[in-house]
């Protein structure tokens, strides 16, 4: 199982890093445009501070994409993964980049048929959106769990990078029903280490210290 920040916020990153549980950071344009920050100036200090797997999202056309995907890969090497949308032209940038041996994060995707074309295409994350098909009537968590099982059906490579998780329960549902890969908001992460029984069962162990302590 593996736990990635969805956030471009460099500092924040950092702190989570140093934690030892983060695997790796997924952006895109809006998240970018919050920080106010060049892209590839949030990639190479992410790279440097030692994060392994950052997903870098190309936009345009597709001998646009094609072309920035592989300055990209050139660039930042094995850190990047080069991310694109489940579209024709994406999916063709998809097989062209996965030809060069370049990992690929397929996004944007609501149904376990986009999940099929992508892995075709030689995608190495495909991105279901969860709580954004929640938002639209239809199970986000089920979503995750058919991709897993078709994926496990035909033995796909493909891992699935379960993105739009806005819950800590939905979290560990989504790695019950197959997901690779949880992306999470920040707010979500720091949720995870939270338990009202966690919090009693220390102040009981703090107060029982104390009173070993003085006896």
């Amino acid at each position: 199982m593996k736990i990635f920040l969805d956030t471009a916020d460099v500092s924040t990153i950092l702190t989570h890093f140093e934690t030892g549980l983060i695997d790796g950071v997924t952006t895109n344009p809006t998240l970018i445009m919050k920080s106010g920050r060049d892209p590839e100036d949030v990639y190479q200090e992410l790279a440097e501070a030692g994060v392994r797997d950052i997903s870098m999202e190309v936009v345009g056309s597709r001998d646009e994409m094609t072309s920035e995907g592989r300055r990209l890969a050139t660039k930042f090497q094995e850190v990047a993964t080069i991310k694109v949308p489940c579209t024709p032209d994406g999916l063709y940038v998809c097989n062209q980049l996965a030809k060069d041996g370049t990992k690929v994060n397929v996004t944007l995707i609501f149904d376990a048929a986009q999940a099929i074309l992508a892995a075709k295409a030689g995608a190495t994350y495909v991105s279901p959106f969860v709580g954004r098909v929640d938002d639209n009537s239809f199970g986000g968590l089920c979503l995750v769990k058919d991709i897993a099982n078709t994926y496990k059906m035909h033995s796909v490579e493909t891992q699935i990078l379960a993105a739009s998780i806005r819950n800590v329960r939905d979290v560990g549902r989504a790695f019950e029903y197959g997901a690779n890969v949880c992306t999470l908001p920040v707010k979500v992460f720091d949720k995870m280490y939270d338990h009202i029984l966690t919090e009693k069962g220390l102040e009981l162990f703090d107060k029982d210290y104390a009173a070993a302590c003085k006896s």
